[in-house]
């Protein structure tokens, strides 16, 4: 019977190494040719994961266009409407043209008197910016609310008059 040796006993799991030459199916077998991607492959893998991000940005861009006029009509329709009402409580009126939503931030000098504003909270000192970064357009009395102000966005075109106005009417 063979005893065992201190190194099998302490790692049981580990072989002792001989002077005996390798078994054949320990050698190395050579490197199949097939064994790694070729450039075409990569090519088109690349190909179809470009394809799949397009799809993908052309849908967020998408998505964010929708956001931007979501953005603006809650603005035109919703966001303004406090603080132009309590303009009107205080002063007795909605601003004009001429003085426009900068009324909202600083005393007209015909209503200095009764105006307990700023109405609105400023962001860098300016009034609100539409999501295409021009201004919000508004007029009193209005074209569409002849008792009351209009307020409209030019829409991402920058024009205003055309279809893609975003508007309180």
């Amino acid at each position: 019977m063979r005893t065992p040796s201190i190194a099998s006993l302490a790692f049981p799991g580990l072989t002792p190494l001989s002077s005996a030459p390798a078994p054949a199916a320990s050698v190395r077998p050579r490197r199949d040719r097939r064994s790694a991607f070729t450039l075409l492959e990569i090519m088109i893998a690349l190909a179809i994961l470009g394809m799949l991000v397009a799809v993908a940005i052309g849908k967020l861009s998408g998505t964010l266009d929708q956001a931007s006029i979501q953005t603006a009509k809650i603005f035109v329709q919703d966001s303004i409407k406090a603080p132009l009402l309590t303009y009107k409580i205080q002063v007795g009126s909605y601003p004009t043209t001429e003085q426009g939503l900068q009324a909202l931030v600083t005393a007209p000098a015909a209503v200095a008197d009764r105006w307990n504003g700023p109405y609105v909270e400023l962001t860098a000192g300016k009034l609100p910016l539409d999501p295409w970064k021009n201004p919000y357009q508004y007029a009193c009395p209005g074209v569409h609310n002849k008792d009351g102000y209009d307020l409209w966005s030019m829409g991402p075109n920058g024009k205003s008059g055309d279809e893609d106005d975003i508007g309180n009417w």
